[in-house]
């Protein structure tokens, strides 16, 4: 653990990259969570994450937790093939709670000299899911495995809360960061310069509400996304009626209105919402899921496009392609992922600057 002799990070140049920027692997964690999973879900989602996991390794080396030996096992079994994939999958058996890496796994930071993980406390979206204490703890047992530093801002804040261009301007809501259920008596000023000394902000643009059925209470990364420094893709249903348009359309309004530090206005890209009520309930009784293309992962060479409608997939295949024009577009259908709560970017959390150890 490094205390930078009592300096914050960014003061030594570290900050947090654009995910289009260069990873050295990609994290995930195999389904196993009988909760979350109920009945046929648990093998649905499973084949899910064996097209996203053998799709990846296509681009990029993935670093796999498994919670055990049984269920390292079985991701192996259903893994067939993956051997003579150009990447290597690295699998480590780990405790963990649930799959949703993006929000509990470290996020690395970078100054010209190298990587730092950053491991910020978890407690399942204001502690609706107990436990969590595994997941808790998985940046640390990370930062061992791999050799890196870490340090701990010391607030409650998941990576799927805030996105980033990788030029200090950063995305969140107000209803997930400002949420009591995470730093209850921290103002919004105390947030920002948390952000600020540890992910290395310049610029914090503040969204307001979530989609219905998110029971992160509306993370970003369902919401709006950086596709470039000044272009942001975001979510609004194409029916009025629908019961997401008020926050979405209010989202919309904000990023019109917004000017970066260096004078610039945001490029502002609208994505139709998929469908998003549900005919079974999930697991916390809600009728809908946060399915949103907005929930894409940028890997080394490709984006991995979450596919949900057939009255919108083929056309967003071609948005996407048109926005990441030296990338593979590479379409993933995640319907029975999303019923879960999440997709593509929910289930990822990319590394830098790592060499993954062998044989584990």
């Amino acid at each position: 653990m490094n205390n930078f002799n009592n300096q914050f990070p960014s003061e030594s140049g570290y900050r947090m990259p654009a995910e289009w920027g260069p990873h050295s692997a990609t994290l995930l964690t195999w389904p196993h969570n009988r909760e979350t999973w109920p009945g046929s879900h648990l093998s649905k989602v499973e084949e899910v994450y064996r097209v996203v996991v053998l799709t990846l390794l296509k681009y990029e080396p993935v670093l796999l937790l498994a919670a055990n030996q049984r269920v390292k096992a079985r991701a192996k079994s259903l893994l067939k093939g993956y051997e003579e994939l150009p990447n290597p999958l690295t699998i480590l058996e780990s405790p963990v709670n649930d799959v949703w890496i993006r929000d509990y796994g470290p996020i690395c930071i970078r100054n010209e000299n190298g990587i730092l993980f950053t491991d910020w406390e978890y407690n399942a979206w204001g502690g609706k899911y107990p436990p969590w204490s595994d997941d808790n703890g998985v940046p640390l047992v990370l930062a061992d495995l791999l050799g890196v530093d870490l340090v701990k801002p010391g607030i409650v804040l998941e990576g799927g809360s805030i996105e980033t261009n990788g030029e200090g301007v950063f995305l969140a809501t107000e209803s997930v960061l400002l949420n009591p259920n995470r730093n209850p008596g921290l103002t919004k000023r105390e947030i920002e310069k948390k952000l600020v000394h540890y992910l290395g902000a310049t610029q914090v643009l503040w969204l307001k509400e979530g989609l219905i059925g998110d029971d992160t209470d509306g993370h970003i990364d369902d919401l709006t996304r950086f596709v470039n420094k000044n272009t942001v893709v975001t979510a609004l249903p194409e029916s009025t009626g629908d019961p997401n348009y008020p926050a979405l359309a209010e989202n919309i309004t904000i990023l019109n209105k917004t000017k970066l530090k260096n004078g610039e206005t945001l490029n502002v890209i609208t994505l139709p919402l998929p469908e998003t009520k549900v005919n079974e309930a999930t697991v916390d009784g809600s009728d809908y899921v946060p399915a949103s293309y907005a929930n894409f992962y940028i890997a080394n060479g490709a984006l991995l496009l979450p596919l949900y409608d057939e009255r919108y997939d083929a056309e967003m295949l071609n948005v996407f392609q048109t926005l990441f024009p030296n990338r593979e577009i590479e379409g993933i259908h995640c319907a029975d992922l999303v019923w879960g709560q999440g997709s593509l970017h929910c289930i990822t959390q990319q590394l830098l600057g790592t060499q993954l150890p062998a044989n584990l």
